[in-house]
């Protein structure tokens, strides 16, 4: 992938705010390239349905073609790239602005998924997958400035740690959701509220 990171446009986060597309797009990126088929299997629709959400991400540039595979009847798809990072700053218009609470409600939909999975095959995992599990959360009083001085940190230390054990003996994909922001109902907002 020439780009391992993307950064959508409003347009291209209100193509990400469909919980389906997202859910292509990780398993694209995690699984390697596929099929609207195969795709269809995993999440369990319609090929009719499948391809259009994979026409909806290629249209804003999220996945391409891969030509070196399949025939004129099977089409494969391949991500174009390995992150997201959505500027949740630059809205301007009131539209930009659901675009962007839309993508933000895919994204907690998803990582909720995700967590509920885990907690249902936590007592499963062999013991030393499940000793290095974690549901923490801490409440901190910080201000803003030393709020995004943490994250910057955080994802600093995590970025590190990517690709580390890639080639190892008993490597698996480990998941690190990081969720960082106000308590809800804690700040003064800004602007009209629904």
């Amino acid at each position: 992938m020439a780009d391992s990171t993307v950064t959508p446009t409003s347009a291209g986060l209100r193509a990400l705010s469909h919980p389906t597309r997202l859910k292509m797009l990780m398993l694209l990126r995690l699984e390697g390239p596929a099929t609207a088929t195969q795709l269809a299997q995993l999440l369990r629709l319609n090929t009719g349905a499948t391809s259009y959400h994979l026409r909806q991400l290629a249209e804003h540039g999220f996945i391409v073609e891969d030509a070196g595979r399949g025939d004129r009847r099977d089409r494969w798809w391949r991500a174009a790239h390995m992150n997201t990072r959505a500027d949740l700053d630059s809205r301007t218009t009131e539209e930009e602005a659901e675009s962007t609470e839309a993508y933000l409600h895919s994204v907690a939909l998803l990582y909720t998924e995700t967590l509920m999975q885990f907690a249902a095959e936590h007592r499963y995992l062999p013991a030393p997958w499940r000793s290095a599990s974690t549901t923490s959360d801490w409440h901190l009083r910080l201000t803003p400035e030393r709020a995004e001085e943490l994250v910057l940190a955080l994802v600093d230390v995590i970025e590190g740690w990517t690709e580390a054990d890639e080639d190892s003996p008993g490597a698996d994909t480990f998941v690190v959701n990081l969720n960082a922001f106000p308590r809800p109902g804690t700040v003064v907002l800004e602007g009209p509220q629904a």
